[in-house]
This record gives structure tokens, C-alpha cells and sequence, in this order.
């Protein structure tokens, strides 16, 4: 049970009083300040030790019942409280305990709605809720973020709202961001002499996804929602595009609570890192009983392309491939394997291929203790999605990896939360593919263990990203929102003139050490292993890492950061920590104390660059020493590089 205690119920004030008075919310340490104003339009403004990070910005709400909320509030009123409590979350991304601690104001209309706004040490946060009698059409909101100067971004700028949210952060300044440009997010903006901001949302739910496009007016991000859906066309299996919007962005009850947009305030790099700013402010855990849930490490299949050898069976998708798997993953005690496209008939999720003989894989599985995990398209499951999850169940599998979705309309949101409470209902763990970012699943429905929404691993399979520079955007960015489905892994590593694309034979951009390092650094609680069982047979010393890696975390603590260039991380699974280091296209040495280690000697396994990685990427050393809470370890890395190390009590 969480521990809570709430100091609440502090200061009512009228109207009259409180339009003449703006409301003013502090982060508990002071640092931070929102100031809301409540005079004709609702507006908010924040300051970060004493920067201005948000010039005074509107917010509203239009409702087809008549009300617009946050213009010409009536009867308006306020309260303040403050919480302090500590959460326990059944996937522990990145701690076993959360400290939320937060002031926060809820400003009232008696027009039948309020305003929420959260003050934390990193960051704040606002919602809307409206407590109307009857359901109503949202028919328009208005997001806008007023800025002091043309500060720069970092910006994942989409073509279109019909799409995977795989962006690459284009550094580009807020005057160059028109009405016409538009992203998905998280996206940050940073201020000049000042603090890096994250912007994104939590709790979505019933609601649209929103998406940031410049504003009319100097310096400003405006907000942009899908319509809700008239008409759709599927072409293909798994696309299925709105042909026709409605003139309102929800239909919903009238008494609920809207998702919270927030910002993370970040005056330290490091500080995007160890956010917890979405679970924080998601629903609480939906599920009475999670110990069924069960993280962990899987063997895919896809970006490898089947691609065995030295068997004595010719390898794709058929029964004797994913018994090799199955036998790798119960070699190394990896969890789970999955069976990505090929596995049904694309036409009917209820039809396996022939070349497959699910019963007997199901069984064999089971045998060598090791969890079947199945793709599907969005579209395919939709189609038959109680019948399909309850012959899951009654096979035997473990999760489900859920594929293409490429909306966050309405309906689209909508489903992301049928799937979530039906698998939950036949004990299915899921992997979102083809997602929007994450705004707090975990927390309602853990076994949502991670989602895509990132340029990850798969993409080289046909570009020349995601490269070493674009993985060190994505702790500060992508990451911060929630679990990522990057796939790392490859064993096949080459520099920037050596690489080339395969589609069988795929590789990295960087390092060995880089691939290895991913798997500290980047959080997701089912990980994949994105290489074939042949390649990683030939790398015990590397699979002996992959082998204990864990893919959740008792503790987290970030030792080095600055955003796009490098990385030092510090991660606790009981009494072992798993350090490890990334850096970008440049070489990096760092000294590392090891003061947040214990009173007792340790064993220190670390991998690091090679010394001929320069000319052969995958090129990496072993070695063992004695460290203890006074030992400062030298982290050398390559051009692309990276550095992991194993400490445990000797």
C-alpha cells in the first residue's frame, strides 16, 4: 500500500477576491512557481529559479453544452493542498519507490468545471475536469505556450498525424517552427541561460493525443488534436487512415477528468533521466492481482530475419527456427521468445500458417520454460479480439505484440485501453509497436510493459539511423515520457564509413560496447535481444552480460548527462549495480567514483572498447578488478562508443 499524507483544504476564495488576486503554486523546494490568472481568460505563466520559462499562456475548453471553460470564469474559487506520499510501482522502471511530492491548486467555476495545476521540484503540470450532469462533445481546447525569446528546440517534426512517431530531433529555433510545421511528443524547448523543457502529457484516456505546431503570435507552440473519426479506409492488412473528421475532437462523459499536460523543468541534464513526472501523475494501478506480470529479457526474431545457421534445418518461419529459439533463450535463461510477422495468415489472426505447429511449440516451450510471445496487426486483433485473447489464454502465451496503430484520435486511445484491460483479462502481457508515446500505461495496466514510438534498431535495416548521436537524444527525450521497445542488440557493429544496409544480415552504427550499454541505459521492461541466436552463440563473453542483465530497477541514478552527447548511469537490481556509459560520434573518458556503492569489497566485470575498435567496431575488451566505495574507475570510450560493467559484492 502506498504510504500518504496529505496536507490539504488551506485557503477558499471568492470570486471578486481571487480575479483581483492571481493564485500562485510553488514547487516544494520553492524553485519553481506557476502563476495562474483567472481575469476574462484563464492564463498560466511559470518561472524556474527565478527564469521565465512560460510567459502568461491561455488555456480553454469548448463544449457543445455552451460553456467554454477558462473564459469569463464565474464564482471562481480556490484550493491548495500539498502531498507528499511515496508509490510503489509493479514495474519498477526505474525505482522500486517513487517520492511524489507536489503543492497544487484546483481553481473552480461554478459553471460546472475546474482546473488542476501541480506544482513538482521538476516540473508542473495542469488538467482540466468538468463535473456536467450529462456527456458532451469537446469541440475544441486551446494549448498554447507562450515563450520568452526564440529559444532552441529540439523538435520530432511529423509529416502527418497518421504516423509511427519514429523522429529523428531536429535542432531548429521557435521562429522557425510556422503554423505549418508541426510534432509529435515529447519535444523540448531550451531556454537561453536557462533550463531544458520537456513537453508532453499523462493519464490519456477517452481523449485525443496532443501534438505541438508553431502559433500565429512570436515564440509560441500551439496545440493540435485529431477530430474524431467519421470514415476510415484500411489498405492492406494493417493501415487504416481517417478519411473524414468530425467537427469536435471528443464525444465523453460529462463528469471526468482530462489528461495532464506537463512540463519537466530541467536545470541539470540528468534531471530528464530521472523523471518520473508521467507515472506520477498517470491513474493508479487498475489491476488487483499483478504477480502474473512477469519482465524480462526476449529473443525476437524479425530484424535478425530468421537468419540461422549451422543448424540442420533450413531456417524461417516454421516449427524447428522457433525451437532453436526457444532452446538459445532457455540456454541463457531469457524469459520469453516471440513469433513476429509470418506466424498467422494475415488475413485471419485465427489461422496459423501451416509451416507452424503451434500446439507443439506451446508445448516445447513450457517444457524448456520459456514464454511464447505473438504479433499481430492492430486491426487483425481488433477484428476478433475476445476470441483471439481467450485462445491465447488457453494455449498457453504470454503476451501479445500489438502493431500499426499510427493514430491518437479518440477511438484510437480508446483501443490502446480495451486491449490493455482484455489482455490483463487472460493474463497477457503487451508490447505496443507502431504506438504513440507513452503517457502512463504502466501504471494503470502494467502488464503494458512497453511501447515503441522511437526510431529504434529496426530502422537500419533500411537507413542510416538511428546512429550513435541520435541514441543520445533519446534518454532526455523520448525516454522521459516512458518504457521504450528500441530492440538493441546487434552483434554486428561498424563505424560510419564501414556500415552498410542489409536486410539479412543487419548491423549497428558504433560500437559492441554501444549495443551492450543500451541495455542499462535504456528502459524497457520486456527488452529484446534484436540478433540471431547464431550470431550471439559466437559471443559468450558478451551473452554472459546479456544473460544477467535485468530489465527493471530498484534503483536508478544518473552520474553524468548532457543531452545528444553522453551519458553515465548507475542502475541497482538488489545488491548488484549495472554501470554503464554511451557517448555520440565524439571519444569520451570519464572518472567515475563509485561512492554510491556500499562498505563492503566488490568485483567489478566491465566490457569496454577495444583497442582496435577504431578499425573494427565490434572490438571490445574483458576484465575483472577489485573495486570498493572508494575506487574512481576510468570509463575510456570510442567514437560511437560505449562502456558496461557488472559490480557485485566479492
Amino acid at each position: 500500500m502506498n504510504k500518504c499524507s496529505v496536507l490539504a483544504l488551506l485557503v477558499f476564495m471568492l470570486g471578486a477576491t481571487l480575479q483581483a488576486r492571481p493564485v500562485v503554486v510553488k514547487s516544494p523546494d520553492g524553485r519553481i512557481e506557476a502563476t495562474i490568472n483567472t481575469d476574462k481568460q484563464l492564463t498560466w505563466s511559470v518561472v524556474s529559479q527565478g527564469v521565465t520559462v512560460l510567459e502568461a499562456s491561455p488555456l480553454s475548453m469548448t463544449f457543445d453544452n455552451g460553456v467554454t471553460a477558462g473564459k469569463n470564469m464565474q464564482g471562481v474559487k480556490s484550493q491548495i493542498r500539498s502531498v507528499n506520499q511515496v508509490l510503489t510501482p509493479v514495474m519498477a522502471v526505474k525505482n522500486n519507490r517513487i517520492v511524489d511530492h507536489y503543492n497544487e491548486a484546483e481553481i473552480s467555476s461554478r459553471n460546472g468545471y475546474s482546473v488542476v495545476f501541480r506544482c513538482y521540484n521538476d516540473g508542473v503540470a495542469y488538467r482540466f475536469i468538468t463535473r456536467f450532469s450529462k456527456p458532451v462533445r469537446v469541440m475544441d481546447e486551446e494549448v498554447r505556450l507562450i515563450f520568452s525569446g526564440n529559444h532552441a528546440t529540439w523538435f520530432p517534426e511529423e509529416e502527418s498525424m497518421f504516423s509511427h512517431n519514429e523522429r529523428t530531433y531536429l535542432d531548429v529555433s521557435l521562429s522557425d517552427i510556422g503554423s505549418d510545421r508541426m510534432c509529435s511528443l515529447p519535444m523540448m524547448v531550451r531556454i537561453a541561460d536557462g533550463p531544458k523543457v520537456l513537453i508532453s502529457e499523462a493519464d490519456l484516456q477517452d481523449y485525443p493525443g496532443l501534438w505541438l505546431r508553431g502559433g500565429t503570435a512570436a515564440y509560441t507552440l500551439q496545440g493540435l488534436l485529431s477530430q474524431v473519426a467519421l470514415e476510415t479506409r484500411q489498405s492492406g492488412d494493417r493501415n487504416v487512415r481517417i478519411l473524414r473528421h468530425a467537427n469536435y475532437l471528443a464525444e465523453t462523459q460529462g463528469t471526468r477528468s482530462y489528461p495532464w499536460r506537463y512540463l519537466i523543468i530541467a536545470h541539470a541534464d540528468k534531471q530528464l533521466i530521472e523523471s518520473e513526472m508521467t507515472f506520477k501523475l498517470a491513474s493508479p494501478c487498475a489491476l488487483k492481482e499483478t504477480s502474473w506480470i512477469k519482465p524480462g529479457k526476449v529473443a525476437w526474431d524479425w530484424w535478425n530475419a530468421l537468419n540461422l545457421y549451422g543448424v540442420d534445418f533450413k531456417a524461417g518461419v516454421n516449427t524447428a527456427t522457433y525451437k532453436h529459439y526457444i532452446d538459445f533463450a532457455a540456454q541463457y535463461g531469457i524469459p520469453y521468445i516471440i513469433l513476429d510477422e509470418g506466424w498467422y495468415d494475415l488475413k485471419d489472426l485465427m489461422k496459423v500458417v501451416p509451416e507452424v505447429d503451434m500446439e507443439e511449440l506451446v508445448r516445447y516451450s513450457k517444457e524448456k520454460n520459456v514464454g511464447l510471445v505473438l504479433w499481430t496487426t492492430w486491426k487483425a486483433l481488433d477484428d476478433k479480439m475476445e476470441e483471439a485473447m481467450a485462445r491465447f489464454e488457453k494455449w498457453g502465451i504470454r503476451g501479445i505484440k500489438v502493431d500499426f496503430m499510427q493514430r491518437d484520435d479518440q477511438w484510437m486511445v480508446n483501443f490502446y485501453y480495451r486491449t490493455a484491460a482484455m489482455a490483463a483479462k487472460h493474463k497477457l502481457l503487451v508490447d505496443f509497436h507502431g504506438a504513440y508515446k507513452p503517457t502512463g500505461l504502466i501504471r494503470t495496466w502494467p502488464n503494458v510493459l512497453t511501447s515503441e514510438g522511437v526510431k529504434g534498431l529496426e530502422n537500419l535495416k533500411w537507413s542510416r539511423l538511428p546512429d550513435p548521436e541520435h541514441n543520445l537524444m533519446l534518454p532526455f527525450t523520448r525516454m522521459v515520457a516512458g518504457p521504450m521497445d528500441y530492440t538493441p542488440g546487434a552483434m554486428i557493429n561498424k563505424d560510419s564509413a564501414s556500415f552498410h544496409i542489409d536486410w539479412d544480415q543487419p548491423m549497428s552504427l558504433g560500437t559492441r560496447c554501444h549495443q551492450l550499454a543500451l541495455y542499462v541505459v535504456f528502459e524497457s521492461p520486456l527488452q529484446m535481444l534484436a540478433d540471431s541466436p547464431s550470431q550471439y552463440e559466437r559471443e559468450p563473453e558478451c551473452m554472459e552480460f546479456l544473460r544477467r542483465v535485468p530489465t527493471v530497477w530498484d534503483e536508478t541514478r544518473v552520474l553524468q548527462a548532457a543531452v545528444g552527447d553522453y551519458v553515465v548511469i548507475a542502475r541497482r537490481s538488489g545488491t548488484t549495480w549495472f554501470l554503464a556509459g554511451l557517448t555520440d560520434w565524439s571519444s569520451r573518458s570519464f572518472e567515475v567514483p563509485l561512492d554510491f556503492l556500499g562498505d563492503d569489497d566488490y568485483t567489478l566485470e566491465s566490457w569496454q572498447d577495444g583497442v582496435n575498435v577504431d578499425r573494427h567496431a565490434s572490438d571490445f575488451k574483458f576484465r575483472t578488478q577489485s573495486v570498493s566505495d572508494q575506487s574512481r574507475i576510468k570509463m575510456q570510450m570510442a567514437k560511437g562508443g560505449g562502456w558496461v560493467g557488472v559490480i557485485t559484492k566479492s
